[in-house]
């Protein structure tokens, strides 16, 4: 299809829907023509996105509990040793061990059997090279690609998109399961935003939908331009597609129990379009609350549910995608760290670096990545912070590199020379 005519469908569409003639649904299938002529079905290496927006406390994550000062900089929200290092606390309440130094926070309990397997790896004293310690400006900059830089237009996974050598060739390439287009997928290709499947489906036998169905078909019947027809009931036969997934009824596979909340409903919908095969490319979740100023807890309170609920949708996810699984691989990132120390409100302030997941079938896994600065006074950043050693756009960019196979990684991160030195090399070769 030509661009001209994708602008029209899609701007044809959006018209309608602004006079209330058709459903929200519909503005985002417009490019679907698309699809339908291109080899949509065929398998593709896929990236998936996390945003833990607020700055999760990395140090309480992936727990350095073979280090003193950890310990002695946070004496009530610190958690306890790991059991198989000593530790005292109990059951369920101490560190889930790595590697006899870092271990999981406890409520991570169901990524574990994903490290042993080989599938999970983790960057620690990862971040942004920039200092700033505003949620807005440093989610920005993490999105945008370019640290410090508040002119850039356009988000890091949609240039990864548009220096692929391939062309596209589905509208659902690019997915975010959010109300409305991230940061990081703002940009020149097309990215389907919705929160919710459901909204793409024509309602059961709804008069009110089925009235815009006929009204936009019957438009395209009549088009002047005969070569626009058949894109429109191409359009059409798409959104027969979209509706015949059938988001309400999905079956996960059997064992992967999805917790309730955003993240959860997120990464189950997502894995249903994965497995069907409809064209994902880059797909983006986020899920909020990680802010933990005041009473943030220790292996139980408010940091501990929202891992809870973080540790059960991906591990779920994981479980659901089966032999999908070797295709994917999942990134997790957060805009900067917390304070190594706790304050005055058992709580922890903005920080710096913090820790990375990587997941999936092309990982490394089983190992913590990267160089460990240290807690002590002199090692940390402005005397408050973890220091970042790995920028946040080496851990992207051997994922784009490597896994996407973008060869251009200047055009994806721009005002950075990537150096496949600093790869921290998790992803198999």
């Amino acid at each position: 299809m030509s661009a001209t005519r994708r602008v029209f469908l899609r701007n044809s569409a959006l018209t309608m829907v602004g006079v209330g003639a058709l459903p929200s649904w519909l503005a985002r299938t417009a490019f679907a023509a698309e699809a339908v002529h291109a080899g949509v079905g065929r398998r593709k290496k896929i990236l998936v996105t996390i945003f833990q927006r607020g700055a999760a406390d990395g140090l309480n994550v992936v727990v350095p509990h073979g280090e003193s000062p950890y310990y002695d900089l946070r004496p009530t929200i610190a958690i306890p040793r790991s059991l198989s290092q000593g530790g005292r606390g109990n059951q369920g309440q101490a560190a889930i061990d790595l590697d006899g130094f870092f271990g999981l926070h406890p409520a991570l309990d169901p990524l574990k059997p994903l490290w042993d397997e080989g599938h999970l790896a983790i960057v620690h004293a990862a971040g942004s090279p920039d200092p700033t310690r505003s949620h807005f400006d440093a989610q920005d900059y993490m999105e945008s690609g370019t640290p410090g830089v508040k002119a850039t237009t356009d988000g890091w996974l949609n240039r990864a998109m548009t220096a692929e050598a391939t062309a596209p060739d589905s509208p659902l390439r690019a997915v975010a399961m959010s109300p409305q287009v991230p940061r990081s997928l703002q940009g020149h290709i097309p990215a389907v935003a919705n929160g919710n499947l459901a909204s793409f489906r024509i309602g059961d036998n709804g008069a009110a939908a089925m009235l815009a169905g006929n009204t936009f078909e019957s438009m395209y019947d009549h088009a002047a331009d005969s070569v626009l027809r058949p894109e429109g009931r191409d359009t059409f036969q798409a959104i027969s597609m979209l509706k015949n997934l059938d988001p309400r009824r999905y079956q996960p596979a059997v064992g992967a129990l999805y917790p309730n909340g955003g993240l959860g409903n997120s990464l189950k919908q997502l894995a249903q379009l994965i497995k069907a095969d409809v064209g994902v490319e880059v797909a983006f979740a986020d899920v909020g609350g990680w802010d933990t100023h005041i009473n943030q807890g220790n292996a139980q309170g408010q940091l501990a549910a929202r891992l809870r609920e973080f540790a059960g949708a991906i591990s779920a996810f994981w479980a659901d995608l089966g032999e999908r699984a070797e295709d994917v691989v999942v990134v997790t990132m957060s805009e900067f760290g917390r304070t190594v120390k706790e304050n005055g409100n058992r709580g922890t302030d903005h920080g710096h670096a913090n820790a990375m997941f990587v997941l999936g079938g092309p990982v490394r896994g089983g190992k913590v990545f990267g160089h460990w600065p240290g807690l002590a006074p002199e090692q940390l950043y402005e005397g408050r912070g973890l220091a970042v050693t790995t920028d946040f756009r080496d851990v992207l960019g051997e994922v784009v590199g490597q896994h996407l196979r973008v060869a251009n990684l200047r055009q994806v991160f721009p005002g950075y020379t990537p150096n496949t030195a600093n790869f921290r090399n998790f992803l198999k070769t």
